[in-house]
């Protein structure tokens, strides 16, 4: 009997889909958003981060996010967190799960946070164990995994020195980000391949970005190597605020189709996704009116 292959999407667009965003969003449209994604039977929803409001004004309403919305069984809710002052407020807020990041390219680390690479591991040392030790899943994001907007294109012997870094303090899922939408499908042969003797495939996340519009033939490669989970933003929103031309991470629907066409499970509800999108995108429509 054949049995469908099913591959897992992470939700991430009321994080680093509005995080971006130059216009205010509301808390409540927010919330509002949150609640119509948790109707589509996500796996998970990155909803915020708990960062310094004079870093990210967008999502300097973390608390106010995650105590407003209404959370739906069988969707796991994570949250970024940049150092241990945002762990205490996730903890606080009743995150599922935890996020942290660090950068594969040494010049964006210290545009992004102003910090090395190893300073940023030696700061996120203490939050994982944390959150380890309350139970929580910790993601980390690595940026830059293929090219950097400074440094060009990356070794991937360093990636994986990151990489293997953040195994070892006891991160559970490695999520690599195209963090300006460099890669094409060839890049996933490289990286993927460079990176075996520290994660397999299957046992990473992938988090793409369309600037150059070639993030679903690049999914499309990564699923045939044998990546099984992605991150994706609804309607496309977002990118990073550090990453000079990164806007816009690949869009959740273009990913759920890329599945159909594939023959692969997701369990969302594309339709739902749709509705969520349009919904966003009115009230923020009326936020500039």
């Amino acid at each position: 009997m054949n049995v469908q292959r099913v591959i897992r999407i992470t939700e991430v667009g009321p994080r680093d889909g509005l995080q971006n965003e130059a216009t205010p969003v509301s808390s409540a449209a927010k919330i509002a958003f949150i609640n119509a994604l948790s109707k589509a039977n996500f796996a998970e929803i990155e909803v915020t981060s708990f960062v310094r409001a004079d870093r990210i004004a967008q999502l300097a309403d973390a608390a106010q996010v995650m105590a407003g919305i209404t959370r739906s069984t069988g969707t796991v809710y994570s949250v970024l967190v940049p150092n241990e002052r945002g762990l205490d407020g996730a903890l606080a807020a009743g995150a599922e799960k935890i996020s942290v990041f660090v950068s594969a390219s040494e010049s964006f680390s210290q545009r992004n946070v102003n910090a090395t690479i190893q300073e940023c591991l030696d700061k996120l040392r203490p939050v994982v164990s944390r959150a380890r030790a309350a139970a929580l899943p910790v993601r980390g994001y690595v940026s830059c995994v293929v090219k950097c907007p400074y440094d060009g294109v990356m070794n991937v012997a360093q990636v994986r020195e990151v990489c293997a870094r953040l195994l070892e303090m006891g991160v559970t899922e490695l999520d690599l980000g195209d963090t300006i939408g460099a890669a094409v499908p060839d890049d996933m042969d490289r990286l993927l391949n460079g990176l075996q003797s520290v994660a397999e495939p299957k046992d990473m996340t992938l988090h793409l970005h369309n600037t150059s519009g070639r993030a679903i033939a690049v999914a499309e490669r990564a699923i045939a190597l044998g990546v099984v989970s992605f991150d994706s933003s609804a309607g496309g929103l977002g990118g990073c605020p550090y990453a000079p031309g990164s806007p816009g991470n690949v869009a959740t629907e273009d990913m759920l189709e890329l599945a159909a066409r594939l023959g692969l499970a997701t369990g969302v509800n594309v339709d739902q996704v749709r509705v969520a999108t349009a919904q966003l995108r009115k009230d923020m429509q009326g936020s500039k009116a």
